[in-house]
């Protein structure tokens, strides 16, 4: 699985209704409204790399009041939750 995280500009008076549309598309698993140069981020995750370019400047690029984005391609996946998992396999509780 290929994950991204996707900095996005968009018109701030809509970034409510942009973000539900976004959050609404195909490979696209989180959006998140937040400060800073950027108004919404969002987690795109695909199984294969060609799938980026449908989702990121297939649909999102497209939604309306989307400005601009940036996009960041996930080497490796560090969790708490997924370190936790990993120790806690086999002990009994």
């Amino acid at each position: 699985m290929i994950t991204s995280i996707v900095l996005i500009k968009t018109d701030v008076d809509r970034i409510p209704e942009i973000a539900e549309r976004i959050a609404a598309l195909e490979g696209v698993s989180e959006v998140y409204s937040v400060t800073g140069a950027h108004d919404l981020i969002a987690m795109v995750r695909v199984p294969h790399h060609d799938g980026l370019a449908e989702v990121i400047p297939g649909r999102i690029s497209k939604v309306p009041g989307v400005v601009s984005t940036e996009t960041h391609i996930a080497f490796r996946a560090y969790s708490r939750h997924d370190l936790e998992a990993a120790f806690a396999i086999g002990l009994d509780s």
